[in-house]
């Protein structure tokens, strides 16, 4: 008796081990198709008016846990009259020292940097254009109270209806007013 107990134990554990190998996958790995897709870009719009700090560290806090590269984009408005390839020294001017400094500290905390700017008749209008032409798995904007300061409510609107990727908007509490501005160049923010 002892003998067919242990063979009827070995053929169920056989079968249930037949069995779960049309569960399990193969070799217990998933297989790539059916992984989640990590985190490789978090884009990172801002004005002339400089970025919110709670949304640039929180952007690096991401990007050190996914391992992800930050593209910091500034969003720059060309005026109706001119053509849209037309130079922007005075916005550039702001920018470049803000993407500089940006840069420079997203690099010391050892999270990949790719920067850009992107023209557009709007801050949304840029915005847009440059959704066409990158690829982004996150996107980290600031929330401002303020129409004249950044992005307006209707863009963040049609930020979270029209962009297939994941959108977090970050609003800092009404005292907290820090902001990462091309005055922050001495190396501290």
């Amino acid at each position: 008796m002892s003998v067919a107990v242990v063979i009827g134990v070995g053929l169920v554990a056989f079968a249930l081990g037949l069995a779960a190998g049309f569960w399990l996958p193969p070799n217990g790995r998933i297989r790539l198709g059916d992984r989640p897709v990590p985190v490789r870009r978090i884009l990172l719009p801002f004005t002339a008016q400089g970025i919110s700090k709670r949304a640039f560290e929180a952007a690096v806090r991401l990007a050190k846990a996914e391992n992800a590269t930050i593209m910091p984009a500034f969003l720059a408005r060309v005026p109706r009259q001119l053509p849209l390839d037309s130079p922007l020294a005075a916005q550039c001017g702001e920018a470049m020292p803000l993407l500089e400094a940006i840069e420079q500290r997203v690099t010391s905390q050892g999270v990949g940097v790719d920067s850009r700017i992107a023209r557009g008749r709007s801050y949304r209008d840029a915005l847009r254009r440059l959704l066409e032409e990158e690829q982004f798995d996150r996107v980290i904007v600031s929330a401002t109270n303020s129409p004249n300061k950044g992005l307006t409510s209707d863009d963040l609107e049609w930020l979270l209806e029209r962009v297939p990727a994941e959108v977090l908007i970050l609003r800092p509490a009404p005292e907290d007013t820090s902001r990462i501005s091309a005055g922050a160049l001495s190396g501290h923010f």
